[in-house]
């Protein structure tokens, strides 16, 4: 793969932060998955701005779905979802006033307040 080729991956990429990271990896320990078990992100109709995320643990991906590896985490995204996924990055915010998981995605063109719908 050339270098141009390989950056154009990465800008594609679904990544996790160091944040996300630490939570997806307690959550897969807790439910004794297996080594390809992964995230399950998607995208479906309804939210106040049109669309909204989803995130599931999956034991594997399915037919047709992309999969990313970062930070030792497999994500599945099915190729509908990816195209309104492309460059996402997925945080997790704790402690009181945190949000649990939250998407950044440069794709968004607008969001709402829980930050779990958007549109493009």
């Amino acid at each position: 793969m050339s270098n141009s080729e390989e950056k154009a991956v990465l800008d594609n990429a679904i990544r996790v932060t160091e944040n996300a990271e630490y939570e997806i990896k307690r959550l897969i320990e807790r439910e004794e998955a297996s080594s390809e078990s992964g995230l399950k992100v998607g995208v479906k109709g309804g939210g106040c701005s049109g669309l909204m995320y989803t995130i599931d643990f999956a034991k594997g991906p399915e037919k047709g779905e992309r999969v990313f590896e970062d930070k030792g985490i497999k994500i599945f995204v099915d190729l509908k979802s990816f195209l309104y996924l492309q460059g996402t990055v997925l945080d997790f915010s704790g402690g009181l006033n945190g949000k649990g998981f939250e998407f950044t995605n440069p794709n968004a063109s607008k969001t709402c307040g829980c930050g779990m719908s958007f549109g493009v």
